[in-house]
């Protein structure tokens, strides 16, 4: 069943900046390994609080993620820079939906 992770990065004192943008940058490596989308969200209100998500629909494709050498790399070279543990959480997917607006494209079915 498709799913969505979503992984709860919080930053150590002062390295938000640093970490939301090294996230941002990682973030789309997700796509090799089969995810259908992804998205990083920052909290406006805690801003040390930044949310990762990533769509799949297999949950064996996230953990190929998630266990493969990029993601072990950045786990590791930036460890000093959020708060461990990660404790990352699969949801399934029930149903979606999305407003089209007229300037985006709809692709044909």
């Amino acid at each position: 069943m498709a799913g969505v992770v979503y992984i709860p990065w919080y930053a150590t004192v002062a390295r938000h900046d640093e970490l939301a943008e090294d996230i941002c940058e990682m973030a789309p490596v997700v796509l090799r390994y089969g995810a259908t989308k992804y998205a990083v969200h920052r909290s406006r209100d805690d801003r040390y609080k930044i949310t990762q998500m990533a769509w799949f629909e297999a949950k064996s494709d996230w953990y190929r993620y998630w266990d493969g050498p990029e993601m072990i790399e950045f786990r590791a070279s930036h460890s000093r820079r959020y708060q461990i543990p990660v404790v990352y959480v699969w949801h399934d997917e029930l149903t979606v939906g999305e407003l089209v607006t007229a300037e985006q494209p709809v692709s044909a079915a």
